[in-house]
């Protein structure tokens, strides 16, 4: 990162973002038995997943703090 910029990670309001590994993945899909597309999407030109570099077809996980459940994990397909 470019000195002196400050990462959107960073910020309290914004959950975190990791992309899973190919084996990950496939136990995601077989747990609830679906196909990869029909995760919920997040587009590639979103700025956390234009700065973790997720590409087109990567599955990310995201990690959100919750009130009542008081974590709370999504995935997301990255698609164009």
């Amino acid at each position: 990162m470019k000195k002196g910029k400050v990462s959107i990670r960073e910020h309290g309001l914004v959950p975190k973002h990791e992309i899973m590994e190919g084996g990950e993945v496939k136990e995601l899909l077989e747990k609830y038995k679906i196909k990869k597309e029909q995760l919920p999407k997040i587009k590639s030109s979103d700025p956390v997943i234009k700065e973790i570099k997720a590409v087109m077809g990567d599955v990310v996980k995201i990690k959100r703090r919750s009130r009542t459940a008081g974590k709370f994990i999504s995935y997301r397909l990255v698609i164009e």
